[in-house]
């Protein structure tokens, strides 16, 4: 079984490869039993976020090209539109970089927590898809756990650095004073939620939450002091809001060029600050254009990420030697799977020969024979019985000079 991830990242492909690779979370199990089914393919899962789409399978052989063709059918593309995107792992540096995202060593904030919380997400929807096995299975535990060490043994987590965090520095570098200003909260997933958080902390004058379920958006914005609005009136509310960040799991874009050309004009000209963290992106990019907006997305945010970087590469140097070590633990338990086999033949025989050999002393009771014959019957029987086949198997290697097998003999019986 060969363990094999395919995918891109925010390192590898720009934001308008990888919006057209996300996949939607609503049909994420159907395309996990797609790709469950494909020869060779034993186990499948699949993490999608906005930094990344990443193909995760135990299979019967490498085969990156099944992957990518399955990938070009699902999105209705040709593969030569992200296959030079691409990267592939497989076995040791397939567990190693499983580890590594989980930890946030391969995000674009360096040590951001969300990607963990994801990645249990992308492994409860595969779990209930039943397209995990044993030895997928294993590694997300495994995975879970190594991270949970990295965040308890280092200092890789103890800032409060995210995306959304990255969102917020820009605001305050453009914004003299965050209390007088106006933020606008398009969605109520966990980003914009870190988004509120930082925003409140930060002292941000208002803030307004929109999003297609008014109840779960009631809900955020009460938490921070601030107001709620459906999806459906966001033209009527744009003109209001000095910062607006967005982050929605939609497939098309919410705000559109008009729409925010008739808020600015509402707004006398006020330039507004957008950031959107979305992917597919949720504003369009032709409102770049526009002189009074400042619009940025997730790949405009590296400036600070890198920043954040820097402060947090002692820290990650800790973790990586974690990882290391996590991954021989891992690659050691995976290798065991190899004798397990073999093991549980070797136990199967030995009660075999148990229940014949108890079998012959119960018939010499039966016949007379005294508990102390019986008992040094049923000890003579099971100790000949045990060790014929490798004696006789033993005697073979000497006789035509196996002296390999002899040593292995030795040492796998502990022999003097």
């Amino acid at each position: 079984m060969i363990l094999l991830a395919l995918g891109l990242n925010h390192t590898t492909a720009p934001i308008a490869i990888r919006e057209q690779l996300a996949f939607p979370a609503d049909r994420l199990g159907e395309w996990l039993h797609g790709l469950r089914t494909l020869p060779g393919v034993r186990e499948a899962a699949i993490l999608s976020t906005c930094n990344r789409t990443e193909l995760y399978c135990a299979t019967e052989q490498a085969d990156r090209h099944l992957l990518v063709n399955w990938l070009a059918q699902t999105q209705n593309l040709t593969s030569d539109v992200f296959e030079p995107y691409l990267y592939v792992h497989t076995d040791a540096e397939f567990i190693r970089h499983l580890f590594r995202v989980a930890c946030g060593l391969d995000s674009m904030v360096l040590g951001e927590p969300q990607i963990l919380g994801q990645m249990k997400t992308a492994y409860r929807t595969a779990h209930q898809a039943g397209t995990l096995g044993k030895t997928l299975n294993r590694l997300f535990q495994h995975t879970f756990s190594a991270a949970k060490k990295v965040r308890t043994d280092t200092a890789i987590g103890t800032s409060p650095i995210s995306v959304a965090f990255a969102a917020v520095r820009l605001a305050q570098q453009i914004f003299d004073d965050l209390g007088e200003q106006t933020a606008l909260l398009i969605g109520a997933g966990e980003t914009v939620e870190l988004t509120a958080q930082h925003l409140h902390q930060q002292g941000i004058g208002r803030i307004i939450v929109a999003n297609r379920t008014f109840d779960k958006a009631h809900t955020l914005a009460s938490q921070f002091g601030g107001y709620a609005i459906a999806l459906r009136e966001l033209s009527a509310h744009l003109h209001e809001a000095d910062i607006v960040v967005s982050s929605t799991a939609s497939q098309l874009p919410i705000l559109g060029k008009g729409a925010v050309e008739r808020a600015i004009k509402q707004r006398r000209h006020k330039p507004m600050f957008m950031v959107d963290l979305a992917v597919p992106r949720d504003i369009e990019p032709e409102l770049d254009r526009l002189e009074d907006v400042y619009l940025f997305t997730v790949d405009d945010l590296k400036g600070i990420v890198e920043e954040n970087r820097r402060a947090r590469r002692e820290a990650a140097l800790q973790a990586e030697e974690i990882i290391a070590m996590e991954v021989e633990h891992f690659l050691a338990w995976l290798r065991s799977q190899g004798a397990t086999d073999t093991i549980r033949s070797l136990r199967s025989q030995a009660d075999q020969l148990r229940e014949e050999a108890l079998a012959r002393a119960r018939r010499a009771l039966r016949q007379g024979a005294s508990p102390e014959e019986a008992l040094a019957l049923l000890a003579h029987t099971l100790t000949n019985k045990l060790l014929h086949n490798s004696c006789a198997q033993l005697r073979q290697a000497g006789i035509h000079e196996r002296h390999d097998l002899v040593a292995a003999a030795r040492e796998l019986f502990k022999l003097n």
